[in-house]
């Protein structure tokens, strides 16, 4: 019913604006991409992609990227006829381009974290969904929307990055089914892969193996942090997505329990990435507003790094590890 009513709305509006999370990633960016493609092809309608973060250097390959715009380019007092938030856990999550959102005349969210409330006129969610990429294929099929290759370069992507190659405890079958009817139409994955996990630059390798020989260790070794400064960006010149990949490198040690990084946004803001083996991450980060899957969340926290990092700890303490 939901996925017709989808269909319906599209086929009603004339503007349409998808929108990605900040500080996007593979899920995000594929899933919207896919999802512009499909109107394009099905619908035969243009609509306009946003993104409120710089698109990370690694995802450039992605049919139809280059396409997405800042909130510099776009027109704030403009009112879409549908806006759709894809991988968007929770409203805060697209900053200022909540404006845009609010002012629409139909809003949907599609989304696969457990943490979204359901916060749009139309919710499709599905928590058991590895990605928001795997979420959309499916919803693709029951619609029986064409998948062109574009599309399914775009879904691929944004499945195998939120299930780490297929490594992370939210791979399921389906994952695994969804990600084969794309190499189906014409993927190739080793060369996703290689696009993905191995374009890194100099810079980038040198500024997180910096970044990791500098990670302190507490409570038995079973809980590992690093910490970022705009200071250790700058001396690397490190890109735009430098922690991307970061806090698994953490976690992949095998004392770890949970593993967090600290990125200073301001002198009196950070971010922070979490990662775990068992502990639930999405309530810790739930506490300081943030969220995401229970061993993969984030959050952001007013407060210097230190103060941050004290915060952190001391939730994770109340928390049997």
């Amino acid at each position: 019913m939901e996925c017709i009513q989808l269909n319906d709305i599209i086929k009603s509006s004339k503007n349409i604006l998808l929108i990605s999370h900040i500080n996007p990633d593979g899920d995000t960016l594929g899933s919207v991409c896919a999802m512009y493609q499909v109107i394009r092809e099905n619908f035969h309608k243009e609509c306009e992609m946003l993104s409120v973060s710089k698109v990370p250097k690694i995802y450039e390959f992605l049919p139809n990227v280059s396409k997405i715009k800042t909130l510099e380019e776009i027109d704030l007092s403009r009112e879409f006829d549908l806006v759709i938030n894809i991988d968007v856990a929770a409203i805060d999550r697209i900053g200022d381009a909540k404006i845009l959102f609010d002012r629409a005349k139909f809003r949907v969210n599609l989304d696969h974290h457990k943490t979204n409330r359901g916060y749009a006129d139309l919710n499709i969610i599905n928590p058991l969904a590895s990605s928001t990429g795997e979420l959309l294929a499916d919803v693709f099929n029951k619609l029986g929307w064409k998948i062109s290759l574009e599309t399914a370069v775009c879904l691929y992507t944004a499945i195998l990055t939120d299930t780490g190659s297929f490594r992370f405890d939210n791979t399921t079958a389906d994952s695994l089914k969804a990600a084969a009817s794309m190499v189906k139409i014409g993927v190739h994955p080793a060369d996703i892969y290689k696009k993905v996990y191995e374009s890194s630059s100099k810079n980038h390798v040198l500024f997180q193996a910096y970044c990791v020989s500098k990670a302190e260790f507490c409570e038995n070794d079973k809980v590992v942090y690093t910490t970022v400064y705009k200071k250790d960006i700058e001396k690397f010149n490190a890109p735009e997505d430098c922690t991307e990949g970061l806090t698994e490198k953490l976690r992949a040690i095998v004392t770890t329990e949970v593993a967090f990084v600290v990125r200073q946004i301001s002198s009196s803001m950070s971010k922070v990435s979490m990662r775990s083996k068992n502990v639930d991450v999405a309530e810790i980060c739930g506490v300081f507003g943030g969220g995401g899957h229970k061993l993969a969340a984030g959050c952001v926290i007013k407060g210097t790094v230190e103060d941050s990092i004290k915060k952190i700890l001391d939730e994770i303490r109340k928390r049997e590890i």
